[in-house]
């Protein structure tokens, strides 16, 4: 049974509790999302298989989830860029960020999202369970998509997305 970490607004670790119910219920728990980026600067984006508990189907960044209890977020991240995208890097977190989100399924998205930078210029090895399209894609035509049509994409995703624009991040690694 998978559980997640339930923390406070700073991170400290409360308690924990399982997957599913932390969703329905929509407690704030930790998590991690990772995004990555070839040499030319374009991001690697996939989109979600469709058989996902939640939010099937849209586009989102390389990987994410929730760390296991023990695992820090870093650990958290390699396992399941292999687990996802069937490929590992050297990724670095950039920053956090908390948001509450109303999802499909009555779903509820609570989270402390930590947001890590990779680098990885090879085609990944999705595994189908999880993903069912993948792309590299430049900023500037990911803001254009994401701006004509937000509804293609995760609601984490779009927020990691203004993030970055707000600190004016520099993307190439």
């Amino acid at each position: 049974m998978d559980q997640v970490i339930l923390v406070d607004e700073l991170d400290t670790p409360i308690g924990v509790m399982e997957k599913m119910q932390a969703h329905r219920k929509g407690v704030l728990h930790r998590a991690f999302s990772v995004l990555i980026f070839n040499d030319e600067g374009e991001m690697l984006i996939h989109r979600r298989a469709l058989s996902k508990y939640h939010s099937g189907g849209l586009w989102t960044n390389a990987c994410c989830s929730h760390p296991r209890e023990g695992e820090t977020t870093e650990e958290s991240g390699h396992r399941r860029l292999m687990e996802e995208m069937g490929f590992d890097c050297n990724i670095e977190e950039q920053f956090s960020f908390i948001y509450r989100a109303v999802l499909d399924n009555a779903l509820i998205e609570h989270e402390l999202d930590h947001v890590f930078f990779g680098c990885f210029n090879g085609n990944p090895a999705p595994h189908p369970d999880e993903v069912c399209d993948w792309k590299y894609v430049t900023m500037q035509a990911l803001d254009r998509d994401v701006s004509v049509r937000p509804e293609a994409y995760t609601e984490w995703f779009k927020i990691i997305l203004n993030e970055i624009q707000n600190k004016k991040m520099d993307i190439v690694q």
